[in-house]
């Protein structure tokens, strides 16, 4: 059965987002290299497409961290699955997340990063759902706040399915 979807954000509506977030950094990195670490698999279409935008030079990676498995509520665990590929330390690192919920995922991964020496670390996420948080965690630059509902889209799932809407959507 194929479920039915009210559009939350348009594609267009999310472009001029993303353009709007790639020229924020560029701004706060002038004449820097910004080293952009994406946390799978949510934030792979939002990453990409911040990164296509940038006037800056821009170096990637990737963590893995997971806290929902198949569900749609965070157990509350966070498990690393895939560390990055190299060094950070002395970096100007932007950590790319797609949604901010509960804020234990971006605390965790936040903490371990800083542990690592870079020379700058800044979170910006696409989405906020600050009715949902129960870790405090600092973000520079949010997207959209949105109510808390379960969306699909873009990047994020439900039981790995609709990651490559164009959009975000409620499953109705």
């Amino acid at each position: 059965m194929r479920e039915e979807f009210e559009v939350m954000i348009s594609q267009e509506q999310l472009d001029k987002k993303v353009q709007e977030m790639a020229e924020w950094l560029d701004k706060e990195y002038e004449g820097k290299v910004v080293h952009l670490i994406g946390i799978l698999k949510g934030s792979v279409f939002f990453m990409c497409d911040l990164a296509k935008y940038m006037k800056s030079e821009v170096t990637m990676d990737f963590i893995s961290v997971s806290s929902y498995g198949a569900g749609t509520e965070s157990s509350g665990i966070i498990k690393l699955n895939k560390d990055l590929d190299e060094s950070i330390e002395g970096k100007n690192v932007v950590i790319v997340e797609d949604i901010v919920d509960s804020g234990r995922t971006l605390s965790y991964v936040r903490k371990m990063l800083e542990d690592r020496k870079p020379a700058s670390l800044k979170i910006i996420t696409l989405l906020d759902k600050p009715d949902r948080r129960v870790v405090d965690c600092k973000v520079e630059k949010s997207g959209f706040v949105i109510p808390d509902k379960y969306i699909v889209g873009y990047g994020m799932d439900y039981a790995q399915k609709y990651r490559n809407l164009p959009y975000i959507a409620v499953i109705k």
